[in-house]
């Protein structure tokens, strides 16, 4: 079907072009123009999105979800997951690797491209392990992991969008030198969890020892490395240190790093703020804000890790880690650093769309003639209140309950399909 998105404020086509107004003529999943609103003329075999008011971005890349699927489906599955990432303008998203067995064979990663393919038409793409069952012992097979055909291998080339261990960080360095060797020859980037599990997640340390010891194995590799949720000023300077050597580098954070402090866990009682790395202080949230703003931070992705009610319920100490972010990554991003000025809607949509598919070497993250139409319309003056209720995820442990926000996603594509409409059953 041909569709047009009528009048949007168009972000993210690189050119003169950008924060205009405009029309995006798609066919074929494919952008075929873009013209002045109302320039050309209207067609009967073609479905016209009003876009008016709103604006209109490519569809966001989230580096980071754990969707669960195989073993958890209670928490999350990826028809659930990808439901919750089309609500929240999310076209493409990274699976990490710690479910029940561990993604880190070839079974396991068809598995998540079969159901993957079976969901709404969010581009789902498998992260292995760096290591057999995470073990943090023996190198997985990259080599087949690479040549895997699947989805991933259609849009980027290889079987696997990257290789990480996330949810703990391979603590022999002999070994992670090896990995990222392998990942190296074959042009995998590696995405590590930045955490020294002989010190407490609470001390700055714990993130900054793994940031420093990943970014010299970078330099003495070659290897492309991204750093995941970033939260300590600490971080953000070895990171800055590691880009002034020239290596192949880039960093996320998310947005609970930036708009909440530990102060909002101060009693210990809020498990829907609990996550790992935990919120910091009031230093380090300035900090992550002026490291995106400077570009030292490349990415927002989520770190979306959805619970099941029960298990968020129990006393703090015992409550597991995580929060879910798909839904309302983008409004909590636009009210805290678009709202306050410290980032630009083009420098925003850079953080969430264009760069990750960079990273990624994918052909997406642009709105321009003749890209993939994955798109996404926000009504950016609507302002609501984010509950964990209203979420499409299986979790509803968002960190953000309650919260007043600007930003409401009325209407996502994937390859120029509808994936979402706001008030239709998804």
């Amino acid at each position: 079907m041909k569709r047009c998105i009528r009048n949007g404020q168009i972000y993210g086509t690189g050119n003169s072009r950008s924060g205009k107004p405009g029309d995006i003529w798609i066919q074929g999943g494919v952008i075929e123009k873009i013209t002045e609103p109302g320039e050309a003329f209207w067609q009967e075999d073609t479905e016209y999105i009003d876009a008016g008011g709103c604006w209109v971005v490519p569809g966001l890349v989230d580096l980071h979800v754990h969707f669960r699927e195989p073993g958890q489906t209670e928490k999350e599955d990826i028809a659930s997951g990808c439901r919750a990432a089309a609500a929240g303008g999310v076209t493409t998203v990274c699976c990490m690797p710690n479910t029940k067995p561990a993604a880190d064979c070839e079974e396991i990663i068809r598995l998540i491209d079969e159901k993957a393919g079976n969901a709404c038409g969010v581009h789902v793409l498998p992260v292995a392990s760096i290591t057999v069952g995470m073990n943090g012992k023996t190198v997985v097979n990259t080599r087949k992991l690479y040549n895997c055909d699947t989805q991933c291998k259609e849009l980027t080339g290889r079987g696997i969008a990257a290789l990480s261990e996330d949810g703990r960080s391979v603590m022999d360095s002999a070994v992670m030198e090896s990995a990222m060797v392998q990942a190296r020859d074959l042009g995998i980037p590696v995405f590590s969890h930045t955490e020294d599990h002989a010190i407490t997640a609470e001390s700055p340390e714990g993130e900054e020892i793994i940031v420093a010891r990943d970014i010299l194995l970078a330099k003495k590799t070659g290897c492309p490395l991204h750093l995941c949720h970033i939260s300590t000023k600490g971080s953000l300077d070895l990171i800055r240190l590691g880009k002034r050597w020239g290596l192949k580098l880039t960093a996320e954070t998310a947005p609970h790093y930036f708009t909440l402090t530990r102060e909002d866990t101060a009693n210990k009682t809020d498990t829907l703020r609990k996550m790992n790395p935990p919120l910091r202080g009031e230093e380090d949230r300035e900090a992550v804000r002026q490291a995106l703003k400077d570009g030292t931070l490349d990415v927002i992705a989520t770190d979306h890790a959805p619970h099941c009610p029960e298990e968020k319920q129990r006393p703090f100490a015992e409550a597991p880690f995580g929060v879910v972010g798909l839904e309302t990554s983008f409004a909590v991003a636009y009210t805290e650093l678009v709202k306050r000025g410290i980032l630009t809607p083009e420098e925003l949509v850079r953080r969430m769309s264009t760069k990750p598919a960079e990273i990624l070497g994918l052909r997406r993250g642009i709105i321009a003639e003749g890209y993939p139409a994955d798109l996404a319309v926000i009504d950016t003056q609507r302002e609501y209140t984010i509950h964990g209720e209203h979420l499409y995820s299986k979790g509803k442990n968002t960190p953000f309950e309650g919260k007043r926000v600007f930003g409401k996603v009325v209407c996502t594509l994937a390859d120029g399909n509808v994936i979402y409409r706001e008030g239709e059953e998804a």
